[in-house]
């Protein structure tokens, strides 16, 4: 059985929720699910959007036909290349045999590396700025390398200021019956699995990013139509998302806070995290204090924080007299997301060697940051000593939070 929904006159939706994986590009732990978003415009000639992933196949062949109603397929737009949205082309390929399929040489370059040539015969090469007219829809193709693969491209239908805008402006978890972002962008954890989704998926590629926003600047949008999460089709949620992916991109902290992302085998650096949250408390901070054990957190949800917040206290151990595993994977991690430009202090624990601090400075030193405060150096467990050095360092961070303007 199809459903479809008619999002925007003769736009549909006939994308798909998959509630049953949970991990999204079998890395990133999903709460509740993803969407994979696909779309239709019926006009004089019919034009798809992208497909789903292989296991809905069916559903998705269904939802076409239904908004299809009985007409053809002319085009299917293929606005990136990654499984999750191409692996039933093929199928629509050989279901409606006059379509062709859209695309530019990268696309149709990583379409045979997954596939085969089987429908070369059938390819429309677009090139960045061509149009397409299907009758009252006029669509330009725009360009947007390595947002986040190298063909993505989107599509801006002139008409009706619309933006298909492949995997940009995506979010974690399936579709709750809420279609639209006015109705779940200020509700729950949307902006959380917004920003998680954005950080560890594309967060990297800033630069081009912000090469996309001046390529479209002067663009009205009526609508943006991602390939995951809700759609935005009111003033108030587009601007929305697009000031969060501007900060975003820039790597500019969207709030004052501070997470505090510590190491602890037997709980004394895990005590000491805990001190110094408890007087940065006490001195009057009331923003928010995070604390993430490194052990105990799936990576993306701390370096989510690690981008959103201005602050950041890093409090590494020493293993094997290097850098404990499990923080030297974040640190590496959370530095592939291109973090950068953030007020950064530390807590340091060792019982023998005493190498953890040092590597963890050198894995974090082209992100440019600011240091706060003395570094705090506990040998094996806290002492009377180093409690007035946590408190130190919690009055450091302090005045420079109420210094630090956003």
């Amino acid at each position: 059985m199809h459903n479809i929904r008619e999002i925007l006159n003769n736009v549909y939706y006939v994308g798909v929720n998959d509630r049953r994986i949970d991990r999204f590009e079998n890395m990133f732990p999903l709460e509740n699910g993803v969407a994979y978003s696909s779309y239709l415009i019926k006009d004089e000639k019919n034009i798809l959007m992208d497909s789903v992933d292989a296991a809905f196949g069916r559903q998705y062949i269904e939802n076409v036909e239904a908004a299809l109603d009985g007409e053809d397929l002319d085009y299917i737009v293929v606005h990136h290349m990654e499984p999750d949205h191409c692996r039933n082309i093929d199928v629509c390929m050989r279901r409606w045999p006059n379509a062709k399929l859209i695309g530019n040489t990268k696309t149709f370059k990583l379409y045979e590396q997954f596939y085969n040539d089987e429908f070369k015969d059938r390819y429309y090469e677009v090139k960045d700025g061509d149009e397409l007219n299907i009758g009252d829809h006029n669509l330009k193709f725009v360009f947007a390398p390595m947002v986040h693969w190298p063909e993505v491209m989107m599509s801006y239908e002139i008409n009706n200021k619309i933006l298909f805008s492949a995997d940009a402006f995506g979010s974690f978890n399936a579709i709750e019956g809420h279609l639209k972002a006015k109705n779940v962008i200020h509700k729950g954890n949307w902006l959380d699995q917004a920003r998680r989704y954005y950080i560890n998926i594309v967060g990297k590629f800033g630069k081009q990013v912000q090469a996309l926003f001046k390529k479209v600047e002067g663009l009205e949008f009526n609508a943006i139509l991602p390939l995951h999460g809700p759609v935005y089709d009111d003033p108030e949620s587009i601007k929305f998302i697009l000031d969060k992916y501007n900060k975003w991109s820039t790597f500019t902290p969207e709030e004052k806070g501070i997470a505090i992302v510590y190491a602890s085998m037997y709980g004394d650096t895990e005590q000491a995290a805990d001190i110094l949250a408890g007087e940065l408390a006490d001195l009057g901070v009331s923003e928010d204090i995070k604390l993430y054990d490194v052990s105990d957190w799936d990576p993306s949800y701390i370096i989510s924080d690690c981008h959103r917040y201005s602050h950041s206290v890093f409090a590494p151990i020493n293993y094997n007299s290097g850098l404990y595993y499990r923080m030297e994977a974040f640190l590496e991690e959370l530095v592939g997301t291109g973090y950068q430009n953030r007020h950064v202090s530390f807590l340091n624990n060792w019982s023998w060697g005493g190498t953890s601090l040092k590597k963890s400075k050198e894995i974090l030193e082209a992100g440019k940051h600011t240091y706060i405060g003395e570094d705090v150096l506990i040998n094996s467990s806290v002492k009377e000593e180093q409690v007035k050095e946590i408190k130190a360092l919690a009055k450091a961070i302090k005045e420079d939070l109420d210094n630090t303007e956003i």
